[in-house]
């Protein structure tokens, strides 16, 4: 499986899906266990499903959010297209073009 990064989407696609995730309640909801296996399998289920995965930190401290952020793309093989405060938003095109839920304009 590629590794997405956010250099692979336009500023114009990155808006584009931060607006799709702002109607979205979150996703999944990161805790003090972190990222465990079964929280990255969730992910990647709701990536392979979904697209694009709204995320809430809980209990976590203002200055490990970035790291986690970015480990979370990494291992999530996803792009970050957006994080503020306690949320952040992630972004992965299903492979099969006819399980694609998300088109650009």
């Amino acid at each position: 499986m590629a590794v997405m990064d956010e250099s692979s989407l336009t500023g114009a696609q990155k808006t584009f899906l931060r607006g799709l995730g702002q109607t979205r309640d979150p996703s999944l909801k990161l805790g003090k266990a972190g990222l465990t296996p079964e929280f990255l399998h969730e992910l990647h289920g709701l990536l392979d499903t979904h697209e694009l995965v709204k995320l809430r930190f809980l209990g976590v401290a203002r200055d490990q959010r970035a790291g986690l952020v970015a480990r979370l793309a990494a291992e999530g093989h996803c792009a970050c297209v957006g994080a503020v405060g306690h949320t952040a938003l992630f972004y992965r095109q299903n492979p099969v073009p006819a399980h694609r839920r998300i088109t650009f304009p």
